[in-house]
C-alpha cells in the first residue's frame, strides 16, 4: 500500500532563542501555496522592520516537491538550511518557518549562526501541534436527476467529502476523496452516472 498521508502543523506557532545578545524570533505557519508564503513573509517583515535578517524555509506539497531555504543576508548556509533541516527532521510539509534576527553586536560565527537558527526553528515547531492529513483527489460527477439516489448512496462513503453540488437537467457534484480509495469509488460511480472526471482546480 502506497503512502497517502502527510504531516503538517495545525496552526501558527512561535519560538525564540538568544545567543550573545542576538535574539532569534521564530514563526511557523501552515501554508498551501507560495502565495501564502509571500503573504506571511510580508507580514513578518512589516512587524519586524527594524530587524537585520528575516530568514526562512518552507516545504509545500504532499510529496514535498516545492521547497526553498533563504539566508536573507546571513552567510550562505547558516540560516535557511538549518531551518529547512528542522522541517525535514519532523517530516513536515505545507509548513513555513521564518526566523527573525535582531543582531546583538557580537558575531556568532558560522557554527554559532547555524545552531541559533536551528534551535529557534525547533522551538517554534516543538510548540506546534503536528497533524496527519490524507492526500486527496477531487472529481466532478455528472448525472441525470433519475440517477440521484444511486449517486448519493456512493457519496455517503466515509472517505468522500462533497465540495459543491448543483441540480439542473444534469446534476453535478464535485467531491474530494482519499487517494487510495479513489479508484474504488470512481469505478462504482461510472456504473451509475453519466460521467466522472478529475476536477480542474
Amino acid at each position: 500500500m502506497f503512502e497517502d498521508t502527510y504531516k503538517t502543523i495545525a496552526a501558527p506557532s512561535t519560538g525564540s532563542y538568544s545567543e550573545k545578545r542576538s535574539k532569534f524570533l521564530a514563526y511557523a505557519f501552515p501554508v498551501q501555496s507560495e502565495e501564502q508564503v509571500k503573504k506571511h513573509l510580508t507580514e513578518i517583515q512589516k512587524k519586524h522592520n527594524d530587524a537585520r535578517h528575516h530568514c526562512y524555509a518552507y516545504i509545500i506539497g504532499p510529496r514535498k516537491d516545492a521547497y526553498r531555504a533563504n539566508d536573507n543576508g546571513e552567510p550562505s548556509g547558516t540560516a535557511g538550511r538549518p531551518i529547512h533541516g528542522q522541517l525535514l527532521s519532523k517530516d513536515l510539509t505545507n509548513t513555513l518557518v521564518i526566523v527573525v534576527r535582531y543582531f546583538g553586536g557580537i558575531k556568532l560565527g558560522v557554527s554559532g549562526l547555524q545552531n541559533a537558527y536551528k534551535i529557534a526553528a525547533r522551538e517554534a515547531l516543538d510548540a506546534a501541534t503536528i497533524i496527519e492529513k490524507t492526500i486527496d483527489e477531487t472529481y466532478d460527477v455528472v448525472f441525470e436527476y433519475l440517477q440521484m439516489n444511486a449517486v448519493m448512496q456512493l457519496m455517503k462513503d466515509p472517505n468522500v467529502t462533497i465540495v459543491s453540488q448543483q441540480s439542473d437537467l444534469n446534476c453535478t457534484i464535485r467531491f474530494s476523496i482519499r487517494q487510495r480509495e479513489a479508484d474504488r469509488v470512481v469505478e462504482a460511480l461510472k456504473k451509475v452516472a453519466s460521467s466522472v472526471t478529475v476536477a480542474t482546480l
